[in-house]
């Protein structure tokens, strides 16, 4: 960004080593939405959703484990980008799951944003797991006609659980879309409902390996710990972990370093392992018909500050609809598309269009998203405190 003439005003509050739905797990405090400051703007990558819906910048970079950007994006307003796994490199950003993070651009518009991630895109060496594949036109395919797309729309994607509001928005939105000469059908994605049980067991997993460098010894903060009076490794790495890293954070390396223990690696993470497989040929099979998948971002609009701190369960399923694009790799948007009442009351809130393209077709997503942002209800539409 910086050799393309970008400046680079600062960094953004975001859920301690991107665990999280709400940004509310951060040293930091909560970042608050801008348009209901009661209510949280999604996580991680919160503070970057924020920074651009508030019109403090442009554009802004987050990163997307299994939907730390788009569902910020969609409950804040703005665009929001999740790149093909291995589309933009991975170098300098600290691993929460290696086999799912990536990194990926906010925008105020369609545009913006597909400038942006061509721009970031392409093979760097210093990330073995960076493709060495050619960046595509994405801001010139903004424009382009989507006549003849087609366009698929699981049912799995609306089934119990979603607000009706917001269904009833996305499907609005959807029916635009075939207004602009796209071919909308149906396609299905059975193993849709495994995705929230196996991102939790292999995202964990991987973070209860990638935090383990967090000892007190080569990284980070050092606490030291006494047993017996005398002090030794084990205090140290104690001390160092139980004090530096949050609730959540120690509940996902719990998690995952059970998953990987002895008696139940092939009860869970193995298991885990091949539902993924299946997600990925379930996204195989309906691309063979389709050239997009549309649905929801998130089963809601933003929540209340604290509503579900104390419900893990609750707050991971807010990513059911973002984590299957995660475990198959693929490339996914989030555009605003209109604005829905919460259930609980107060102003209207953002809702966002989630578009799946298959791998490394960015400029398809870019040119159906900003076909549908020409003829959205929320086009311009900006956070009250912009």
């Amino acid at each position: 960004l910086r050799e393309a003439g970008a400046i680079l005003p600062g960094k953004c509050n975001m859920d301690e080593f991107a665990m999280g739905s709400s940004n509310e797990n951060s040293a930091f405090g909560p970042v608050k939405n801008p348009w209901d400051r009661t209510r949280i703007p999604g996580g991680s990558s919160g503070g970057s959703a924020v920074a651009v819906a508030a019109g403090m910048t442009p554009g802004s970079l987050g990163s997307d484990t299994g939907g730390s950007i788009r569902q910020p994006a969609s409950l804040t307003g703005v665009v929001g980008v999740k790149p093909t796994y291995g589309r933009v490199s991975r170098y300098g950003l600290i691993a929460f799951a290696s086999s799912l993070d990536q990194i990926g651009p906010f925008a105020q518009d369609v545009k913006g944003a597909a400038r942006l991630l061509e721009v970031i895109s392409g093979r760097d060496p210093r990330d073995a797991t960076s493709l060495d594949a050619p960046v595509g036109a994405y801001e010139a395919a903004c424009g382009r006609d989507v006549a003849g797309l087609r366009i698929g729309v699981p049912e799995e994607y609306f089934a119990k659980g979603i607000d009706k509001q917001v269904e009833a928005k996305v499907r609005e939105a959807i029916e635009g879309l075939r207004g602009l000469g796209c071919e909308v059908r149906p396609v299905h994605l059975p193993h849709t409902r495994y995705a929230v049980a196996a991102y939790y067991i292999v995202a964990t997993a991987e973070a209860s390996s990638n935090l383990a460098r967090f000892d007190g010894v080569r990284f980070g903060l050092r606490v030291e710990g006494e047993r017996g009076g005398k002090a030794d490794l084990q205090g140290l790495y104690g001390g160092t972990r139980g004090e530096g890293f949050g609730r959540e954070v120690k509940r996902r390396i719990l998690l995952g370093t059970y998953v990987l223990s002895a008696g139940y690696y092939d009860a869970y993470y193995l298991r885990a392992q091949k539902v993924r497989t299946l997600i990925r040929r379930d996204f195989d099979e309906a691309f063979r018909d389709v050239d997009l998948i549309a649905a929801p971002v998130s089963p809601t609009v933003a929540f209340r500050l604290g509503e579900r701190v104390d419900d893990p369960l609750s707050m991971y399923l807010a990513d059911v609809y973002t984590l299957p694009a995660s475990m198959a790799g693929l490339p996914a948007i989030s555009v605003p598309c209109a604005t829905a009442p919460a259930p609980d009351g107060g102003p209207p809130l953002p809702v966002g269009l989630q578009l799946i393209a298959p791998a490394l077709e960015e400029a398809r997503l870019c040119r159906a998203a900003y076909a549908w942002e020409q003829i959205s209800p929320v086009r311009g539409l900006r956070a009250p405190v912009a």
